[in-house]
């Protein structure tokens, strides 16, 4: 399943992208009914396996019905499709050939970091680049979307407890970053953690291990990569968090961006991004997500 989060009235609400157009799930149980269907993001997340297959049977069984008013993508009023992660996990230099080109070693176990809530942003949002930077940087990375409560996972099963997966702009002042030697104040900025447009599901993902990501600004193409070059996999990264931290779901882990990003070309190369460049970030299944930065 592929689902996304909608402002509306004020409050966040769920949608399920079908080929037809967008199924506004709320709008649907007023005219329909259905015992145990969510209706927002945070819920469904909540809920597991059992609230996920409610809404799928849901879905399947409108479409029996005949599908009512669906929503172009220019009727959504967008959020992230994630909106309120508990915990927000980056995990750094997780691509080989992006620590190639940053003239660092791969790391021995993955190397962590955290973003916050402010950081969330999602599709079509305007990133303003704060003042006393002038070099944010662009990074597609593929998000995991926690679904069940994690804690000392072994490795062979931590993609059991994966609800899905979304695109990432883990977007980074590059000049704040290597200010110290802890990365916080380059990846904190509001709006520094654009996601979405879609949580896909795990199901519909299958291996993590085999998608391409890419990235393009003002319409040229910076990074085309796939997740087979990550230094840990998914299901290492869950496992090896959860012996630290108990993950929750609704969870979100930023996986590693790979190589093309404006700090690993030289220094007489590099442009930052400016006001009014226009990013997409996109992974295959996960669908593309665009972002202006003002």
């Amino acid at each position: 399943m592929k689902w996304l989060t909608m402002k509306k009235n004020g409050a966040h609400r769920l949608g399920v992208q079908l080929e037809e157009g967008v199924l506004d799930v709320e709008a649907s149980l007023a005219s329909h009914p259905a015992d145990g269907v969510p209706i927002e993001p945070t819920a469904l997340l909540q809920s597991g396996t059992q609230g996920l297959q409610a809404l799928a049977d849901y879905v399947s069984e409108i479409r029996r019905l005949g599908l009512p008013k669906l929503l172009a993508a220019d009727e959504i009023d967008w959020a992230a499709c994630v909106p309120n992660p508990g915990k927000i996990i980056c995990v750094g230099l997780n691509y080989r050939k992006h620590a190639d080109e940053s003239k660092l070693p791969y790391p021995p176990v993955p190397l962590l970091f955290s973003k916050y809530g402010n950081t969330i942003a999602g599709q079509g949002a305007d990133i303003c680049i704060p003042e006393g930077t002038a070099e944010v940087d662009y990074e597609v990375e593929l998000g995991i979307v926690i679904g069940l409560t994690a804690a000392s996972v072994d490795e062979q099963k931590a993609l059991d407890y994966v609800h899905g997966y979304c695109a990432v702009n883990d977007v980074s002042a590059r000049d704040w970053q290597m200010r110290t030697s802890q990365w916080m104040l380059g990846k904190t900025a509001d709006g520094f953690c654009p996601i979405g447009p879609y949580t896909v599901t795990a199901d519909e993902v299958g291996d993590p291990q085999n998608l391409g990501l890419r990235t393009w600004v003002n319409g040229e193409l910076r990074q085309n990569s796939n997740t087979k070059d990550m230094i840990f996999s998914c299901a290492e990264i869950v496992s090896y968090v959860s012996r630290h931290m108990t993950l929750e779901p609704g969870d979100l882990i930023l996986t590693g961006t790979p190589e093309g990003v404006v700090f690993g070309l030289p220094p007489e190369r590099r442009v930052y991004l400016k006001s009014g460049d226009v990013v997409n970030v996109e992974i295959d299944k996960l669908g593309k997500l665009t972002n202006r930065f003002v």
